[in-house]
């Protein structure tokens, strides 16, 4: 909590010259033009061309454009300036907003309440977890593989709780873990290879290839990896090895299932070139 203030008033004294150093830059900015110094530019030029160092066309234009800067000066608003007690206007604004930051902080939250560490957080969900989300369920799986490292019923449910967390790579080491402890579990290399198609963007690289032809190797009736191969030897151009892998899985597809629809579009035609 100390760290966090301190990390506070660092960040309030930072914008604070952010805002005083913007000030100054706009004020310097503004005193760049000035009705007269565009004047004396005009009289200048023409003192340019009567001495035959500018020509016609070279003097219309200079002097076109420091009549367009006359105009602008003419026009525009007076720049805005700091003075010099602005910065400890804009200093004691910042002091103020985190005064009363740390004053509605002192009335409506609990500043005296400690940290609750993480194991013990794990060891409260540990009692809840009909109510927990993937992230807590993988946190309190995580603390029984560390107890148990060739439990592989718990290595399995760990790389599924963080394929549904959005963890893909830590999924992928679960489920890797999970398949050297059992190798003969066609569904564990499945999910491995769904997990390594996940962390790869959705693509199924060779790692997560060979992944699905293990599965199938110990179960041909592994519905998704015959899905992900097919789209593997679809990007290759194999089509031959597409409709192997799609047609078991379209006959079993229900009509009525849109899946077995979009397969059977985009199935390549019998006999189409590899």
């Amino acid at each position: 909590m100390t760290m966090f203030w301190i990390m506070t008033a660092l960040m309030a004294a930072l914008a604070g010259l952010l805002v005083l150093a913007g000030a100054r830059r706009g004020a310097v900015a503004g005193d760049l033009v000035t009705p007269d110094v565009a004047s004396a530019e005009l009289a200048e030029l023409d003192r340019l061309k009567a001495r035959g160092l500018l020509d016609e066309a070279g003097w219309a234009a200079a002097r076109a454009e420091a009549g367009r800067r006359i105009l602008s000066a003419g026009r525009g608003a007076a720049p805005l300036a700091s003075g010099p007690r602005d910065r400890f206007w804009v200093l004691g604004g910042m002091v103020a907003t985190v005064a009363g930051a740390l004053g509605l902080y002192m009335l409506v939250a609990a500043p005296g309440l400690p940290d609750q560490a993480f194991e013990k957080r794990v060891d409260e969900w540990a009692t809840q977890l009909d109510t927990l989300e993937p992230p807590q369920i993988a946190a309190v799986v995580a603390r029984v593989v560390e107890e148990r490292p060739d439990d592989h019923q718990a290595l399995t449910m760990l790389g599924a709780a963080r394929f549904e967390a959005g963890d893909p790579i830590g999924a992928v080491s679960a489920f890797r873990r999970a398949v050297a402890v059992r190798p003969e579990d066609a569904q564990s290399w499945a999910r491995l290879g769904e997990s390594l198609v996940r962390a790869n963007g959705g693509a199924v690289d060779g790692d997560a290839e060979a992944a699905f032809r293990q599965a199938l190797a110990r179960d041909p009736g592994q519905l998704g990896a015959r899905y992900f191969l097919g789209e593997a030897a679809l990007a290759r151009g194999d089509a031959a090895m597409t409709r192997r892998m799609w047609l078991p899985l379209i006959e079993v597809l229900d009509p009525a299932d849109p899946r077995r629809a979009d397969l059977q579009a985009r199935l390549p035609a019998a006999g189409a070139s590899q």
